[in-house]
């Protein structure tokens, strides 16, 4: 049994999960199922949802493969034409490992509520030009594109111990426990 974030929106008539493939015997037998392979689902569990008050701004912060919820999220308000303002942080190491990434672009050039910020963070293993973010989740680098970072709720998502630093981080940023939605994901 293992457990999987729900990639695809909630309005759409196909469940999609997304995955790491790591050197693990689990990764390696899912390589090899075919793709008619039956699944027993357990009913979803966590509440990793938008807040409901569209005035305030949604800053999501996803790192590596914690991209899926955040991925559901996005993809419902934009199918909803919610008003929400959405920032959404996605760190990974370079942009040839960041999954959905042409994807969120793309998204943000149609809709003026979403704003795509990536951050590489191994741009060292990276061998082309890139022209966005480096490093790691700062303050700095959250008030160069959210101009009040008291104002928003802040989601973050992605494996455990990247959670708990993004965690740490705001808080040194002045951003209270009361404003922070997390979702960790455990083996990553």
């Amino acid at each position: 049994m293992r457990g999987f974030s729900i990639a695809s929106e909630p309005s759409s008539d196909q469940i999609m999960v997304a995955t790491r493939l790591r050197d693990t015997a689990f990764k390696h037998s899912i390589q090899k199922m075919p793709l008619d392979t039956e699944f027993i689902l357990d009913a979803p569990h966590g509440s990793f949802k938008l807040h409901h008050n569209q005035a305030i701004p949604a800053v999501i912060i996803a790192g590596e493969i914690g991209i899926t919820p955040a991925r559901s999220m996005i993809l419902q308000a934009i199918h909803d034409k919610l008003p929400y303002q959405i920032y959404l942080f996605y760190f990974d190491h370079t942009p040839e490992t960041t999954a959905f990434l042409e994807e969120f672009q793309t998204l943000e050039k149609q809709n003026p509520n979403f704003k795509f910020i990536p951050v590489m963070t191994s741009m060292d293993k990276f061998k082309k030009s890139w022209n966005g973010e480096t490093g790691h989740i700062d303050c700095k680098i959250i008030s160069k594109y959210v101009n009040d970072v008291s104002k928003p709720i802040y989601y973050i998502s992605g494996p455990a111990k990247m959670v708990t630093s993004i965690h740490k981080a705001l808080n040194e940023c002045g951003i209270d426990d009361d404003i922070l939605r997390t979702e960790e994901f455990s083996g990553y």
